[in-house]
């Protein structure tokens, strides 16, 4: 198992309200800080997302430059795209290909690719997307033209959503033939296509373990059999959740009933409209209620949730490994959660659970692609 963390710059009206001025930066740049501190912690990966318009959910729309200074700040960790919108109307597919590769030069090669269509009719209209049903047709065009893209040759495209007369795409890529590829993904269906395509899932669902299992056994079933759609197979799965990893469990219970976890996650449902509302999520205005110590220690108990101390924390995390996820991601700033806080958080886990799970200090996706390709790679 490996570990990494979520960047979503996520800005709730407690935040903006207690400093109008100075909020948005400041948070910011508790999320340049903290990913810092992951670095130095042992996390392999940090993944930051793409949104545009949705107020208070997440004010991170340029993740390029986000990722482009974390990358001069950090020294192992690998960053990652949580994701970039392939749709063309939203970014042109030479510019991902563009970006995606620049931003692996200046990391060294620790870029890693994260692709998505956007789950919002806010962010597809605001670009002139009016049916969302277009947007799994215009990621199956572009998701297989970027490999080309990297080829050391002229690049042309005539298509439905995108046609490009023959160009060099420039620069190419540091890592060769190109950086691991990902897509998000939430439901069956898409598990079995990225798996497929030979494509890393990034699992934004807000499911327990239990739930996520089939999933992840469906993907491991098709990858076997994957037709990549790029020069190598990305054989991954990345689960989202939260972690608050404290010296003394009770602490972090008590701290995480007032972090906002609820108002954030009722924002998902509020903004992110093409996925099914679960029937216990409220109508906006009206938001979920932030859960109680008792409620904690259930989950804790359950080992679905990494909020407690050390021990509590490592059950936790077994039980992701147990349902074969492969990699563990915490959107510890997808709260209000100080960052004196989250520091401290990342640091315990890193000295007390993460050397536990994670003894190879190559990153998995560096392995596979090594291992499929050869060192030279």
């Amino acid at each position: 198992m490996e570990f990494g963390i979520f960047n979503s710059l996520y800005l709730p009206k407690r935040l903006s309200e207690a400093d109008p001025v100075g909020a948005e930066h400041s948070r910011l740049m508790d999320e340049v800080a903290w990913t810092q501190a992951a670095d130095r912690s042992g996390f392999k990966y940090t993944w930051a997302t793409e949104h545009h318009f949705l107020e208070e959910y997440s004010h991170l729309s340029a993740n390029e430059v986000f990722l482009a200074y974390v990358a001069g700040t950090t020294s192992n960790i690998h960053i990652g795209s949580g994701i970039f919108n392939i749709t063309p109307p939203v970014n042109h597919p030479a510019r991902i290909a563009e970006r995606a590769a620049m931003l692996d030069h200046l990391s060294g090669g620790r870029f890693e690719l994260g692709m998505g269509r956007g789950s919002s009719s806010t962010e597809q209209r605001g670009f002139g997307i009016e049916d969302p049903a277009l947007t799994k047709l215009m990621f199956d065009e572009v998701v297989a033209e970027l490999p080309k893209m990297w080829k050391d040759e002229p690049y042309s495209h005539e298509g439905r959503f995108f046609t490009m007369p023959e160009r060099n795409v420039l620069p190419k890529p540091f890592t060769k033939p190109h950086p691991p590829l990902w897509v998000a993904a939430g439901n069956p269906s898409t598990f079995e296509k990225a798996a497929r395509m030979g494509l890393g899932v990034l699992c934004f669902a807000h499911s327990t373990p239990e739930e996520l299992a089939p999933l992840i056994e469906l993907y491991k079933k098709n990858i076997e059999k994957a037709e990549p759609v790029g020069g190598y197979v990305n054989n991954n799965i990345m689960v989202t959740s939260q972690m608050l990893c404290l010296e003394d469990g009770a602490r972090a219970r008590q701290i995480a009933t007032d972090i906002t976890m609820s108002y954030q996650h009722t924002l998902v449902y509020r903004y992110l409209d093409t996925f099914p509302k679960p029937n216990w999520v409220p109508t906006w205005p009206a938001t979920l209620p932030e859960p109680t110590v008792e409620v904690l220690e259930l989950g804790v108990r359950a080992g679905s949730i990494l909020i407690g101390d050390p021990e509590e924390c490592e059950r936790a995390v077994q039980t992701y490994v147990n349902i074969g996820a492969d990699q563990l991601v915490f959107g510890m700033l997808s709260t209000t959660m100080p960052i004196d806080v989250a520091v401290e958080a990342v640091e315990t886990f890193g000295r007390h659970v993460l050397p536990k799970f994670d003894t190879d200090p190559v990153h998995s996706t560096t392995r596979q692609r090594e291992a499929q390709l050869g060192a030279a790679a």
